[in-house]
């Protein structure tokens, strides 16, 4: 009989472990400054390289970064669908999968939260107002090209948002991050093997968002999951017809969304 050895956890994983569950747990804040070396010394009981491998773990899980000088520490980040997003582009990429595939997921299951934004109970103070809110202002600035993408982007990414279920919240709202990424890249300024929107696509896509909103206020979630999957479809063949011959790139989506911090 072979008896099989448990490895035992070492040290520096244990201590790595306790921090994460303080940041997980909400007892660290997205921005604080962990502790000091000496205090998580006195506080753990730790050797001087068992802590700093324990900061090596957290650092390599995204859960912080090391600033150096005289103003250095550990800082905490929270998880978040866009550090989700980027590592669910680099899988894709590492995949060779396509835009078409991305948008081809979306089509089956952005619609699917279109009907649940309807069927909530508390849609009209949970969903409504924040689509109405993404469409005044697509409205607002239809004239500026440069922001149609972006805020048409927003009001797809709201309402995946609003649709009550965390897991397809943080899953499907990577995907929409991704494929937001790459609509922008296609219809941005700088590209110029892409033709322009015309203002008949974007006005009918503007209706189309009307028409959403208008089947999720009246709680009619046939009708939405029907309106979603139709101007999904239209959608994606509008930006695959230009940007057909494109790869998941994950370098994009941090680059759009510092384009958007900055605006």
């Amino acid at each position: 009989m072979v008896v099989q050895r448990i490895r035992q956890p070492r040290v520096a994983e244990i201590v790595a472990s306790r921090l994460r569950e303080d940041i997980l747990s909400g007892r660290l804040k997205e921005g604080d400054v962990l502790p000091s070396q000496e205090s998580l010394f006195s506080e753990f009981g730790v050797s001087p390289p068992a802590l700093r491998e324990a900061i090596h773990i957290l650092e390599a899980d995204g859960l912080i970064s090391v600033r150096r000088g005289n103003m250095g520490g550990s800082v905490v980040h929270l998880p978040s669908a866009d550090r989700t997003a980027h590592m669910i582009s680099m899988v894709l990429q590492s995949r060779s999968a396509t835009p078409a595939d991305v948008s081809g997921a979306l089509l089956h299951l952005e619609p699917i939260c279109a009907g649940m934004c309807a069927a909530r109970d508390d849609r009209m103070t949970e969903v409504v107002p924040y689509l109405e809110a993404e469409i005044e202002l697509q409205t607002e600035q239809f004239e500026d090209l440069s922001r149609y993408v972006p805020n048409a982007r927003r009001f797809h990414e709201a309402l995946v948002s609003r649709c009550g279920n965390e897991p397809m919240i943080l899953l499907i709202g990577s995907l929409e991050l991704i494929w937001s990424a790459h609509e922008s890249s296609v219809w941005s300024d700088e590209n110029n093997s892409a033709d322009p929107l015309n203002r008949k696509t974007m006005r009918a896509a503007l209706r189309d968002h009307q028409r959403l909103l208008d089947a999720i206020r009246d709680g009619d979630s046939s009708r939405a999951v029907r309106l979603a999957q139709d101007h999904l479809a239209a959608a994606r063949r509008n930006t695959l017809a230009v940007g057909n011959d494109k790869t998941i790139e994950a370098k994009l989506i941090s680059s759009t969304n510092h384009q958007e911090s900055v605006r």
